[in-house]
């Protein structure tokens, strides 16, 4: 996620619809993701975290904060539901149709929530630095880190690489025309071009290709088509070697061990990916039909508001409940979890739900 974004398909709903079913359990299993990131930028890292609680998390939380340091693979996890989501939403989708959904989706809860923080941290009392008016109006751009601006919301590198990801979809496939051989075809050369690039040390192609993220999106891309056909050896192929090669750059991120972070295990790493795509790999194959209740299609609508606005905000409501309402830490975290589900439930209703829609809709109508 850790910012996909995570990348919900058509619609404010979550995730896509295809032959009259929801996949609930995908929503279900985003919010999850979500969930993870958000426990380690509360509990898991140092930082401005600190500031917040007054003291160190390991302070806070002696047994909780090494597991929350594995937060950020839910990043990755986002990612390979990335991979499905946009390969199934993609699927029958004109090149202008693919964009007005993908910009409609994103936009609206992502600029609300760039000012929403800005406007925040500009608060008298609130210990934050906010972004200049210039790097404000640049963020609304989404291109702040390739520009070279101060981000104003943490997880939006996320996001940055998300939208490689599209407009690498959009050319390679979209524009052509999505099929099942086309799929195949991308998800290879754009996994053999990533490991080039890094092999090469090459600044440029890695800003393209992604070697350490592609491995993500790809699996997911091959576990979609598995949903297609559960006997798809390529599709299984493609899921098969994005686990391989995102456990790889997965430990290389995450595993420092002459840093604070050296309690991280690159065999729970490893594990905790498998898990993440074997649930995917379960929901594509229709396995946990019992998970389809309708809440879920709710979790997964307050996913992406939830993750753009937890980081930032979050560290002012915790300083607020913890040092200044004096609510001990092992209830000023769940309490800050409700209260950004509760913002993020906001964010969808009076953002997300009226916009997203008429965004898209003028982006259609306005197609060539």
């Amino acid at each position: 996620m850790p910012g996909a974004a995570p990348a919900a398909a058509s619609g404010v709903r979550g995730t896509p619809v295809r032959g009259g079913t929801r996949l609930r359990a995908l929503d279900g299993l985003r919010l999850v993701a979500a969930l993870m990131v958000a426990a380690y930028h509360y509990g898991g890292r140092e930082g401005e975290i600190t500031t917040a609680w007054g003291t160190s998390p390991a302070t806070q939380f002696p047994t909780l904060h090494e597991w929350f340091a594995y937060g950020p693979l839910g990043v990755q996890i986002f990612f390979v539901i990335s991979g499905f989501v946009i390969c199934m939403s993609g699927w029958g989708r004109s090149l202008s149709a693919f964009f007005a959904s993908r910009a409609s989706r994103l936009m609206p809860a992502y600029w609300v929530a760039v000012l929403l923080i800005t406007a925040v941290f500009a608060l008298p009392g609130v210990v934050y630095r906010t972004a200049s008016a210039g790097d404000t109006l640049l963020n609304l751009t989404l291109l702040q880190m390739p520009a070279g601006g101060q981000r104003v919301i943490g997880v939006d590198w996320t996001l940055w690489a998300e939208i490689r990801f599209y407009a690498l979809f959009a050319v390679c496939v979209i524009l052509p025309g999505v099929t099942r051989r086309r799929v195949v075809l991308f998800g290879a050369l754009w996994t053999l071009g990533a490991v080039m690039a890094d092999a090469a040390h090459s600044a440029l192609l890695a800003q393209v290709l992604m070697p350490h993220y592609a491995p993500f999106f790809v699996g997911g891309m091959g576990l979609y088509l598995v949903h297609r056909n559960h006997r798809d050896p390529l599709g299984w192929g493609l899921a098969a070697v994005g686990f391989l090669l995102g456990q790889h750059y997965a430990v290389a991120d995450l595993w420092h061990p002459a840093s604070h972070f050296g309690y991280r295990h690159t065999t729970v790493i490893i594990a905790i990916l498998a898990l993440g795509f074997a649930a995917i790999a379960a929901i594509a194959m229709g396995r946990p039909r019992r998970a389809d209740w309708r809440w879920l299609t709710t979790a997964g609508a307050l996913t992406y508001p939830f993750y753009l606005v937890h980081e930032h905000l979050g560290w002012v409501v915790i300083g607020v409940l913890h040092r200044t309402l004096g609510v001990p830490a092992a209830a000023a975290l769940p309490l800050t979890v409700a209260a950004m589900l509760l913002l993020a439930w906001l964010l969808h209703r009076c953002v997300e739900r009226p916009l997203t829609p008429w965004l898209r809709a003028r982006l259609t109508s306005r197609s060539m």
